[in-house]
């Protein structure tokens, strides 16, 4: 079953294709294809650069990187490079440069591409090109699509209608296979039940059907907690993450039905009270206050090229939804950094162990029973670490906690780019969400007092 995904870089893109194109990952440097740039990760990006200086203007996203990840034993890394370079000529159309890897070092064989966000015939970004037109044709549709394509093409699974999966991603497909720790598991468990839901209560409903026994009472401090099938101690919310308390898991839901739950306070005075009726100056003072405030409403519209109120509406509701996309991203990555973190943790207590485990197959007869004795502690440490890591991986291959340092590093940095993405969305947010409420309040105020003149006018 193949799975893709796909993110921009923002910085650091020489690490980025440094860290791709380790040659313990890569087989001495084997597994590796490049277009349009040298081998070398360092003059890759130099490569690059040289393309984007003469580009048709400036952009805070440096190169693109995508990744696609395969079934264990369904690919050789050798299959997994031809595909990829049929994958990128298909999807970049040798309009780009890119840098191919594949990595044999985990259970499943995987690709990484980044590739240059300025296209070496015009000059213009990959966005450009890429995210015009409906969702349909979106960059990261068209890669899932060539991916299962070129996929199935070789006899090789994909994921059947993704659209279909109540809302589960290619990631989450591939998470979902992926032995985690006992809380990224639950995390990801919830996760999906949030995204199946139509408010809170159906929530805890659907929780139940999932196989996670929740335990819900609003009076108290500590008002959610969860436990999944097999689990001996119920998790609270909190010790999850905020993302999982109450209130953010409603919010959630709401912000996957399209609903904005956030409602601004505006600096739009009221005429239309008994008090500025009876107060001419009053009432004065609060219209150039209210113009002024309509005034840098317009400024905000203005800033965004909105049209009308429609427009308004529309160009908010669809940057939330981006921004929820984005908390989902940001959180799916925290859960893989604090999974990681987990294993790290695991895997050197069996280096810190090893050498008493070593000096102990080196004994027998009374000298074992003895050494056994004396280093019990450190023996009963050893096995616990082992038996966690073989449930963390089966096939007895366990990577090690420098290699697994490394993948939280670039994840890491993925995790401040989206970050920084989510920061400034969330800024533009505010300020669309604000001139929608001062609109709806001035207009709303507005028609009071018409309102309000009309009646007097009858009564005269």
């Amino acid at each position: 079953m193949a799975t893709t995904k796909i993110f921009p870089i923002r910085v650091t893109e020489v690490s980025a294709i440094a860290y791709i194109a380790d040659d313990e990952k890569t087989d001495n440097g084997r597994l590796i294809y490049t277009f349009g740039c040298d081998k070398n990760p360092v003059q890759a990006s130099k490569d690059f650069a040289q393309v984007r200086s003469m580009g048709t203007g400036k952009n805070e996203i440096l190169s693109q990187h995508f990744i696609q990840s395969f079934s264990p034993g369904e690919i050789t890394p050798e299959q997994a490079l031809k595909i990829g370079i049929e994958l990128c000529d298909q999807f970049l159309k040798g309009e780009y440069q890119y840098y191919l890897a594949i990595h044999k070092d985990k259970e499943h064989i995987h690709l990484h591409c980044i590739f240059n966000n300025v296209n070496m015939f015009d000059g213009r970004t990959f966005e450009t090109h890429a995210d015009q037109g409906d969702k349909k044709h979106r960059k990261w549709v068209t890669l899932r699509n060539l991916s299962d394509e070129i996929c199935e093409n070789h006899g090789l699974s994909v994921i059947k209608n993704p659209e279909k999966s109540k809302g589960k991603s290619h990631y989450e497909w591939d998470m979902n296979r992926q032995n985690l720790s006992w809380k990224a598991r639950l995390k990801f468990a919830i996760d999906q039940v949030v995204k199946e839901s139509e408010d809170f209560e159906d929530f805890l409903k659907k929780c139940r059907l999932h196989n996670i026994e929740v335990v819900y009472n609003p009076e108290h401090v500590i008002d959610l907690k969860f436990r999944l099938d097999g689990q001996k101690k119920f998790a609270r919310a909190r010790t999850l993450g905020w993302y999982y308390e109450s209130k953010q898991i409603a919010r959630r839901i709401a912000m996957y039905k399209g609903v904005m739950t956030y409602t601004p306070n505006t600096n739009i005075i009221r005429t239309d009270t008994e008090k500025m009726q009876f107060s001419s100056g009053l009432e004065r003072w609060a219209d150039i206050k209210n113009m002024q405030e309509a005034s840098r409403v317009i400024n905000i519209l203005t800033k965004y090229e909105i049209k009308n109120n429609e427009h308004l509406e529309c160009v908010a509701l669809t940057d939330y939804a981006k921004m929820g996309a984005l908390s989902e991203q940001l959180n799916s990555l925290n859960t893989q950094i604090e999974d990681l973190f987990v294993k790290i943790k695991t895997a050197r207590k069996i280096q810190k162990f090893k050498p008493v485990i070593d000096e102990l197959k080196t004994l027998s007869g009374r000298k074992k029973s003895r050494f056994e004795k004396e280093h019990q502690a450190e023996i009963s440490a050893h096995n616990q670490a082992l038996k966690q890591m073989k449930e963390f991986f089966p096939d007895g291959h366990f990577p090690t906690p420098e290699n697994m340092d490394k993948k939280i590093n670039a994840l890491i940095q993925e995790r401040s780019e989206k970050n920084k993405e989510y920061s400034d969305l969330k800024s533009i947010i505010a300020e669309l969400n604000y001139a929608r409420q001062t609109l709806a309040d001035y207009l709303r105020n507005e028609r009071n007092v018409q309102e309000i003149k009309r009646k007097k006018g009858d009564l005269e």
